[in-house]
């Protein structure tokens, strides 16, 4: 099979429809943070916006200069993240960069999406873009708990 062959099966009809239809694709008006990230790879970049409330992500905004694999993962993060906690975020990015880098499991509900971009693991120079949103979303949720326990 020809590498062109496997670089059009892994943009699937799944990761184009995520990709075309991000979930809280907006910024938010005085956010409690904001943490923009970027792949040196592939020059993705991904600006997430959160406001917290007990502990718990209850806005959230992202804007996503993404291929359509990080706009996928972005789609996924968007539609799974309100009323997440910190460790739940961190828990879901950690167990997506197992999935990507050793073939780990799919990631644990409500994150259980990022099983769509399986395929993406062997195309390592994909792999910063689709962390992008899920890790600025935990930088940014720790941004603010150290703000509000200091």
């Amino acid at each position: 099979m020809s590498a062109e062959t496997d670089m059009i099966k892994l943009y699937s009809g799944r990761i184009l429809e995520l990709a075309a239809d991000i979930p809280h694709h907006q910024r938010l008006d005085n956010p409690q943070a904001t943490v923009r990230k970027r792949s040196p790879v592939c020059g993705s970049m991904v600006t997430v916006d959160v406001d917290l409330a007990d502990g718990r992500l209850v806005r959230f905004g992202q804007d996503v200069k993404a291929c359509a694999l990080g706009q996928a993962a972005a789609a996924v993060v968007g539609g799974a993240a309100i009323g997440a906690t910190r460790p739940q975020i961190e828990a879901a990015r950690d167990a997506l960069r197992a999935m990507l880098k050793e073939d780990g499991p799919t990631p644990p509900a409500p994150f259980e999406g990022f099983e769509v971009l399986r395929p993406a693991r062997e195309y390592r120079n994909r792999h910063a873009s689709i962390l992008l949103s899920i890790e600025a979303l935990a930088e940014a949720m720790a941004e603010v708990e150290a703000h509000h326990t200091a």
